[in-house]
């Protein structure tokens, strides 16, 4: 690595290159996942898609891994330098180069922080609707990679529908601009869509061009409190028949409420099991005579109480008990497996009551939370235990096992929005066939011959032949 390093230098500047004598180098090898830490030999800060493109160059000439990088706000170890070698981060690249009120777009670098842009749209009377719970320090680079969704993605749909056009780095030194600036078009194959999700393994984003929607001129929130999970769950149904299409519909189970209201002043009655918080937006006139058509529903399905926001500090209050959920639930045990799970919306109560009985069947606790409005369940398995102990690691991985099994058998897969990356690798086969594995490793090779681009991630290893 001495010459790589030294060349890297070259190339970006001594400032820009951290080495195993900077400690800042540690974090690089972390993400949200828990996993790691992974010790890169070295991290390259790059400022711009020129040098995105050096730092790839001497990868390749040196045969040395590269693993791209945003934030590092990941979920599933998508970023971590499993191989050592390269960390390449995008974090510095945070201009919003354009916001075209006209065009309905912005052109930004991957760097740029998403609650920033969406700041930045607002302002201008627009929107930008990807909303992952971490916007306040997740990247925009990091949310194509992993096709980041959020609360509401039930509404608005998931990163994939606002990513128009891309430019990226590939190993082969080239710079590829695809996409496009218009709201339609059909020219060629969708390269969009093919880069978006996967994790970083294909390219390097270094620049995207957004599409935007006029901002909504007004938002009701409001959060309804419900006796069990399974009546939540059952309320949620109930909505979407009787044809509601709120932006947001979040579930909260107890063990995630209760986490919340020891570490923070929560608005939640104490004492309730579930929660669902509630947004809908649109016209203001419209919107009076939904909130009472929403409420009636609620009611009748069971609801104990109705909590509606009546200014912006109400609703940030509300909004806060769903956005504290992940850390407080972090905080309150000793080791903490996090998982996302996405069932068709007619199978969520089953799912949900899957869920309960794995409850009952595992000695860990766990929480349920997540935007039921999509399926999207984030299943928390909880543990005071030793994970390293191989009783407690086996548990929690026969615990995991079971989940993805009950989330296959009901037609879902294993990740509504927080990607593959390392910590579901080895479970693909459970939900893909050898053959579509297959393909896609092809596909992977295509782009990246050598493996040198974020090894490791997302698919898993070829089985081994008989004679091997």
């Amino acid at each position: 690595m001495p010459d790589v390093i030294e060349r890297l230098r070259q190339a970006l500047g001594s400032k820009a290159v951290l080495t195993r004598d900077d400690e800042s180098l540690e974090d690089y090898g972390r993400d949200e996942s828990g996993l790691g830490p992974f010790p890169a030999d070295c991290a390259a800060l790059c400022s711009s898609a020129e040098e995105v493109d050096a730092v790839l160059a001497i990868a390749l000439e040196t045969n040395t891994p590269v693993t791209p990088r945003g934030a590092g706000s990941g979920k599933v170890g998508g970023a971590l330098p499993t191989r050592g070698g390269i960390v390449l981060s995008t974090e510095a690249m945070q201009k919003i180069i354009e916001i075209d009120p006209d065009d309905l777009v912005a052109v930004v670098q991957p760097g740029v922080i998403t609650g920033d842009l969406q700041t930045a749209v607002e302002e201008l009377n627009l929107f930008y609707p990807p909303d992952p719970a971490s916007l306040e320090y997740c990247s925009l680079g990091g949310n194509a990679a992993a096709n980041a969704g959020g609360p509401r993605a039930f509404k608005y749909g998931v990163t994939r529908e606002y990513v128009l056009g891309m430019e990226v780095s590939l190993m082969s030194q080239e710079r590829l601009r695809f996409g496009r600036r218009t709201s339609k078009g059909v020219t060629g194959y969708d390269m969009v869509a093919g880069f978006v999700g996967s994790e970083g393994t294909f390219g390097v984003t270094t620049e995207l061009t957004l599409k935007l929607l006029p901002k909504p001129p007004a938002v009701q929130t409001l959060l309804a409190v419900f006796p069990s999970l399974s009546a939540a769950g059952g309320a949620i149904s109930a909505l979407i028949k009787d044809g509601f299409r709120p932006r947001t519909m979040e579930l909260m189970d107890k063990v995630a409420i209760d986490a919340v209201r020891q570490a923070h002043t929560s608005p939640i009655p104490k004492g309730s099991y579930a929660a669902t918080l509630i947004e809908i937006d649109g016209d203001e006139e419209g919107l009076d005579e939904a909130l009472i058509r929403l409420g009636m529903t609620l009611d009748e399905s069971g609801a104990s109480d109705v909590l509606v926001a009546q200014n912006e500090a109400e609703r940030r209050r509300l909004w806060q008990c769903r956005r504290l959920i992940s850390p407080t639930l972090t905080e309150a045990c000793r080791h903490k497996v996090s998982e996302d799970i996405c069932v068709p919306r007619g199978a969520m109560i089953e799912m949900i009551r899957r869920i309960e009985a794995l409850e009952n069947t595992y000695p860990f606790t766990i929480g349920c939370y997540g935007h039921a409005g999509d399926g999207n369940l984030h299943v928390n398995i909880m543990c005071d235990d030793d994970p390293a102990d191989p009783t407690v690691k086996a548990q929690i991985d026969a615990c995991v096992r079971e989940l993805f099994q009950h989330t296959i058998d009901l037609r879902g897969t294993l990740s509504g929005e927080h990607g593959i990356g390392l910590c579901k690798r080895d479970y693909m086969p459970m939900e893909q066939g050898p053959a579509l594995l297959e393909w896609q490793r092809r596909w992977k090779a295509m782009w990246d011959p050598r493996d040198l681009l974020n090894p490791g991630k997302v698919l898993p290893a070829r089985p081994r032949a008989c004679h091997e």
